[in-house]
């Protein structure tokens, strides 16, 4: 038998570890843009063209 204060050390352990696997997950919903003139498909970067990366971190 274990002694009860390492009993609720490993319960403990073990509902910090849920936290941090169950985090909420919030999705957003959004309309994909319609391009008319390129066959619905989304227009591809021009040669020469930059592109850039956005990355957005909602974490608290």
């Amino acid at each position: 038998m274990l002694d009860p204060w390492i009993i609720e050390e490993i319960r403990r352990r073990e509902e910090e570890e849920r936290e941090h696997r169950e985090q909420p997950v919030l999705e957003i919903p959004m309309e994909m843009p319609v391009y008319p003139n390129h066959g619905g498909t989304p227009p591809g970067p021009q040669p020469g063209e930059e592109r850039g990366v956005v990355i957005v971190d909602f974490s608290v």
